[in-house]
């Protein structure tokens, strides 16, 4: 049976800047193989070619997209193994925050025609300072547009039935953990779903949640407290030893989007755009927090001031996305210039190399 894929985010382009959740997702594992490199050596390529190895083995695979490019990968985790694999240029990582974890750093150079790269190395940095600086106007309009998110959000804070609220989340606190406590330290992880990208928003909630048992798809209004209460829930999971992956949302970092508890099969998620979803299992449930916790006829009386900051904050991510298009277009045309100095037969072989690496600790893992 071939392996399985989940597909994650480690990193965004966000409203506070470029946000990196790299050594929380890559925690807790056994070996770490770190890619370094010139930027612009197509390790994706490689990623991708440990990951059919592994997953024509039967393992599965967690996929680390880059969210300047959703079809480009910049690391990826064997599930079963705990090895990951990184894109050591992109994450910057700190290897010392990876604490019990053999880390082995793997170089790309010797794949480039590093000569070459050196006599367009000024146009190569010129390319990237522009990138760099229309990336800075991304995150400047992000950050205009989580403003306005806020301007939005105070109409609903405004009308929320607070004890309400307070008692959805320890309603679904006991329904989730009963009086169980699992008497361990519990692995939480901190990642993305999804990211703003040069391409608009993407999100994997459907893949992330897919072997669910039970999903709760959480429906409202910006303010009505969605993110308020999935962080309560995460506290008191992790407060009972329960293991949560908390992911993050790609705009705003600071909020939540996702809770994943895997030992109880459940889910529970924010369903509103820009990753809107609705049920399509019989074991799904909708969680509307606006019929829950605000005062009757909210959306009635604001509806003109929140229809103009609706198209203010809409233009403001248009703009913000546009920035990163033009910071993308920038960036692959000095990524480019690396990609035309790289042998890409020395690049598979290195894969290849990787690639053998990783059979072997197959091979121990078999035997253990």
């Amino acid at each position: 049976m071939t392996g399985g894929i989940k597909h994650y985010y480690a990193h965004g382009n966000t409203a506070v800047g470029p946000y990196s959740l790299f050594e929380s997702a890559f925690q807790g594992l056994e070996r770490l193989f770190v890619l370094t490199g010139e930027q612009g050596t197509d390790k994706s390529t490689i990623f991708k070619q440990v990951s059919q190895a592994v997953q024509d083995r039967g393992y599965d695979v967690q996929w680390f997209h880059s969210p300047w490019d959703d079809d480009a990968l910049e690391g990826l985790i064997v599930t079963q193994l705990r090895v990951g694999v990184v894109d050591g240029t992109s994450c910057r990582l700190s290897l010392t925050g990876i604490q019990g974890t053999v880390v082995e750093v793997v170089g790309l150079d010797h794949a480039c025609d590093l000569e070459r790269i050196e006599a367009e190395r000024e146009r190569i940095v010129s390319l990237e300072q522009e990138a760099k600086a229309a990336s800075m106007k991304a995150y400047e309009t992000f950050a205009k547009a989580l403003k306005i998110h806020d301007e939005w959000e105070k109409y609903y804070i405004g009308s929320m039935i607070f004890a309400e609220a307070n008692k959805v989340t320890q309603e679904l606190a006991a329904d989730f953990l009963g009086d169980r406590n699992l008497l361990k330290k519990p692995r939480v992880r901190h990642l993305f779903l999804g990211a703003a990208t040069p391409a608009g928003p993407v999100d994997y909630i459907m893949n992330l949640t897919d072997d669910c048992k039970r999903r709760i798809f959480i429906k409202g209004r910006p303010g009505s407290g969605k993110s308020t209460m999935l962080k309560k829930l995460a506290v008191a999971a992790e407060d009972r030893g329960f293991d949560v992956d908390v992911f993050h949302c790609g705009f705003d970092p600071n909020s939540l989007d996702m809770l994943i508890f895997p030992e109880l099969g459940v889910s529970i998620f924010d369903s509103t755009a820009p990753h809107e979803h609705f049920p399509s299992k019989g074991s799904d449930e909708i969680l509307d927090m606006y019929e829950r916790t605000m005062i009757e006829g909210t959306d009635e009386k604001y509806a003109e001031p929140v229809q103009a900051i609706k198209q203010r904050y809409a233009a403001a991510m248009q703009e913000a996305t546009a920035h990163l298009a033009k910071a993308k277009e920038l960036r692959d045309q000095a990524n480019g210039i690396v990609a035309e100095a790289t042998d890409e037969a020395e690049l598979s072989k290195l894969g290849k190399q990787l690639v053998g690496d990783i059979e072997q600790l197959i091979q121990v893992a078999v035997g253990r």
